[in-house]
């Protein structure tokens, strides 16, 4: 069984505008079968959900399988998968729903590894009901979040902690199950940002402790949404502020308004190409345990790769060195070079790997690297080892 990146690519039609893209933990490029299942939802005749009319049967059909798709990526359940416009309209959303029930002597937990999405509603959250924002902080020269930055944070009127499966900026990966562990054993709720590890590793969200997992499609090939999984009966707790007429079910209570049909159809059919990234035979679920091993080898390869060079480039500056395993992420400074400029230095000759922060405010200014951060290349799917020279190539002229 092999990975073959030349095939993959095939089915990628931006590709052909001839870019090497490292911009895929700012949103991955979609390949053919996704952008077709959301053009088939639109031309189709759809409605709002019911079982009396073809269009009504149609939409509700799509969620359900939507639903499905996403229970089997993370190893959840369809009953609780809920979908909103963003990982971080859903945050909030969530993050006001559960502050209803907090006051003066609680806390909340949230780590400067994080993108913002999963720090600001929470200190959004607890700001007007006088609970405390407590701040875990990583190791800047390693990028590494230790559990004990977050365990010695923890008390009995810790409520929630919120931390991140992966840095967008660095890659590194915590050790989520056993945060899970401690902050359960504190009585605590644990929220997990899963947008950047999502893409890169098979998700089992009840192995990992999470209470809540949220995560992006379009950063796993498939359309803007966001996608937040827990368990129905933890939902079932959570009362969040909606419209009198619209239903109290879970998890349709939390989803506002009309779903966004052909972007469903869109998740369903990302999800489908993830599990066929690799030629096999089983169940969704066990066509993606072998595709998503099989594209972390690749991507490792890559990643390698990538390092390994830009480490033998005189004047170039890796940041993080996590001794666990991250995702395929490198954030690199040139000495001498403004971050943008070699963001523009790159894009002049097609390579996109973009400069800033990202989002991930707190985590770039705990390196150091203040509000512009530093150039970030990504790994995905579709990348080659010819997009990898290619970059390693702009550098090497840039620093020449």
């Amino acid at each position: 069984m092999t990975y073959d990146v030349t095939k993959v690519r095939a089915r990628f039609p931006a590709l052909e505008e001839g870019a090497a893209h490292f911009d895929g933990p700012g949103g991955s490029q979609t390949p053919d079968d996704v952008a077709e299942a959301v053009a088939a939802a639109l031309r189709a005749a759809v409605a709002n959900r019911g079982s009396q009319t073809a269009a009504e049967r149609r939409a509700d059909e799509i969620v359900i399988a939507a639903r499905q798709a996403m229970a089997d990526l993370l190893a959840g359940t369809p009953a609780g998968i809920v979908f909103g416009r963003s990982m971080t309209q859903l945050t909030y959303d969530l993050a006001r729903a559960l502050a209803k029930e907090w006051g003066p002597q609680d806390e909340v937990v949230v780590t400067r590894l994080d993108h913002d999405a999963n720090i600001r509603p929470w200190v959004h959250a607890a700001e007007p009901r006088g609970v405390t924002v407590r701040w875990a902080d990583f190791d800047r020269e390693s990028g590494e979040l230790d559990v004990a930055a977050i365990a010695g944070l923890l008390t009995e009127r810790t409520r929630i902690v919120a931390v991140t499966g992966a840095s967008n900026l660095l890659g590194t990966r915590p050790d989520i199950p056993a945060i899970a562990e401690r902050v359960h054993a504190a009585g605590a709720l644990l929220y997990v940002d899963g947008v950047h590890l999502t893409p890169h590793s098979l998700v089992d969200v009840g192995s990992l402790g999470a209470d809540f997992y949220a995560c992006s499609p379009y950063k796993f090939l498939g359309p803007h949404l966001g996608v937040l999984a827990a368990r129905p009966e933890l939902l079932e707790t959570v009362h969040p502020d909606k419209l009198l007429p619209a239903t109290n079910a879970v998890p349709e209570r939390f989803e506002l308004g009309t779903l966004p049909y052909e972007l469903l159809a869109g998740t369903t059919a990302a999800v489908d190409f993830l599990a066929g990234l690799v030629p096999g035979e089983g169940d969704r679920r066990e066509r993606l345990a072998r595709s998503m091993d099989e594209l972390e080898r690749h991507e490792e390869a890559m990643l390698d790769r990538l390092d390994t060079g830009l480490a033998e480039i005189t004047g170039v500056t890796l940041h993080g060195s996590a001794r666990r395993r991250r995702t395929p992420t490198t954030l690199f400074s040139v000495d001498g070079v403004a971050a943008d400029e070699v963001y523009e230095f790159l894009a002049a000759r097609g390579v996109n790997a973009p400069a800033g922060s990202f989002y991930a405010l707190e985590c770039s200014r705990w390196l150091g690297l203040g509000d512009d951060g530093a150039v970030r290349a990504g790994i995905a799917p579709y990348t080659d080892e010819s997009d990898v020279d290619r970059l390693l190539e702009g550098i090497r002229e840039l620093t020449g």
